[in-house]
């Protein structure tokens, strides 16, 4: 029986937390307010910047999953989430967790022409979001922790259904040109995390998205035709696409013995549009 805690015990932190419970493991989440953790998960209410608020965290552990979020889109929310809140964890525990997991985004690639990325690519950020979540990505690592870190694609799923509701309430619009997106559904996305606790060596750094980069425009139409409703017209506002995106890759995710519930968005719509 392992003992985890997961820092920022949200949307992905709280299925996961499902999974590792139905292992028999014992997992605490950490939130400012843990009302609404699954029944079963231990409540730590902390603030991840404020080390004096981390005087009840659980020790030893096995395992440490940073999964924070910040809780608005500028910068100084970020680096406080992605940065200070690692950096305040490393004070917290003295001695480290046997493994950390460190939640990214496919952010910091700044590539836009549709190119092909995988773990291999240069990591150049294009705004402040990726730049910081780069530099997260190295606070427990340059501590000596060992860490492994997982750069998430968009993730949908029960609650996120964004894209359903568009194309169902009429608003969704098809864009001018390829683009490209990258998602992980939020049972795949927690799953990965799951998985990557348990490989024996794992690599330190891994990509996860499903395994079709797919173009919107393509999306929106798969699930048109399963509302049975007409194709989405084409956006008035756009002229050709100039920004198809990247095509992430998760061949080393599945290389290392994971496999997708959902593979591609097609069995991720389904699932909630009939779930």
């Amino acid at each position: 029986m392992a003992k985890v805690l997961i820092a920022g015990c949200g949307y992905v932190g709280s299925e996961l937390a499902k999974q590792l419970l139905a292992d028999g493991d014992e997992v605490w989440g950490l939130k400012r307010n843990p009302a609404g953790l699954p029944p079963g998960v231990r409540p730590v209410a902390a603030d991840l910047t404020n080390l004096s608020s981390l005087a009840a965290l659980p020790a030893p552990i096995d395992f440490l999953i940073y999964s924070a979020a910040a809780d608005r889109s500028d910068e100084g929310a970020y680096r406080a989430a992605y940065v200070r809140g690692p950096e305040t964890l490393v004070s917290a525990y003295p001695t480290p967790p046997t493994r950390t997991i460190y939640i990214s985004s496919t952010s910091v690639y700044g590539e836009c022409k549709g190119e092909e990325i995988d773990e291999k690519t240069a990591a150049i950020p294009a705004r402040f979001n990726g730049r910081i979540l780069l530099e997260g990505e190295k606070v427990f690592e340059s501590q000596g922790w060992e860490t492994v870190v997982l750069r998430l694609g968009g993730i949908y799923g029960p609650g996120r259904d964004r894209l359903i509701r568009e194309v169902r309430d009429g608003r969704a619009e098809m864009p001018a040109g390829r683009a490209f997106t990258n998602r992980i559904h939020r049972d795949d996305a927690a799953g990965a995390i799951r998985h990557l606790m348990k490989v024996e060596r794992p690599l330190p750094l891994y990509l996860g998205v499903d395994t079709d980069p797919a173009d919107l425009g393509d999306v929106y139409c798969w699930i048109a035709g399963r509302l049975g409703s007409g194709e989405p017209p084409p956006s008035p506002s756009r002229t050709a696409n100039r920004n198809p995106g990247k095509r992430c890759r998760s061949t080393r995710l599945v290389e290392s013995g994971f496999r997708f519930r959902y593979p591609t968005f097609r069995e991720g719509y389904e699932s909630l549009l009939h779930g």
